[in-house]
């Protein structure tokens, strides 16, 4: 494969991810949760980034781009690697979006925990596929992604 096909396939998975996502989300009717909402900008750069990588003819400038894609992709693989162990226990999640212990709370501090609690909690999985959910996916094909990007870079 040439530098380009490379980099455009990783683009272009990025892409097939946002559109998964936004599919379970708009025709599936799963709301993300916050992690989920991260890892997703992380993809949107790399749409981007491929985009971009098309218009310049500078070996130097497309290195960095490259560069500059490899790191999006390996953000959001993390971001992934993070969510799926938040899911799993292993991990505390952000307090905005997991549970917490009631532990010598008040009611009125209770009631108010409740309430401000968000729809989707980042601790639940809503969906998997042979056993990984979609978090863990998305780490997975990240780390794929990430892998394109660097054989992009390895063509310059």
């Amino acid at each position: 494969m040439t530098q380009k096909q490379y980099f455009m396939a990783a683009a272009l998975g990025s892409a097939a991810l946002m559109l998964g996502a936004l599919a379970f989300q708009h025709i599936g009717g799963m709301a993300p949760c916050k992690l989920c909402i991260w890892q997703r900008y992380p993809h949107v750069v790399a749409i981007v980034l491929g985009a971009l990588a098309l218009s310049f003819d500078n070996a130097w400038l497309r290195t960095g781009v490259i560069l500059a894609g490899a790191l999006s992709a390996t953000t959001t693989a993390v971001i992934g690697v993070y969510h799926a162990g938040v899911e799993q226990g292993i991990f505390e999640g952000p307090t905005s979006c997991t549970s917490s212990a009631i532990d010598n709370m008040s009611a009125d501090d209770l009631l108010a925990q409740i309430m401000a609690a968000p729809l989707v909690r980042c601790d639940d999985i809503p969906w998997q596929l042979a056993g990984i959910s979609m978090a863990g996916w998305n780490a997975i094909v990240s780390i794929v992604l990430c892998g394109l990007w660097l054989m992009a870079l390895k063509r310059s």
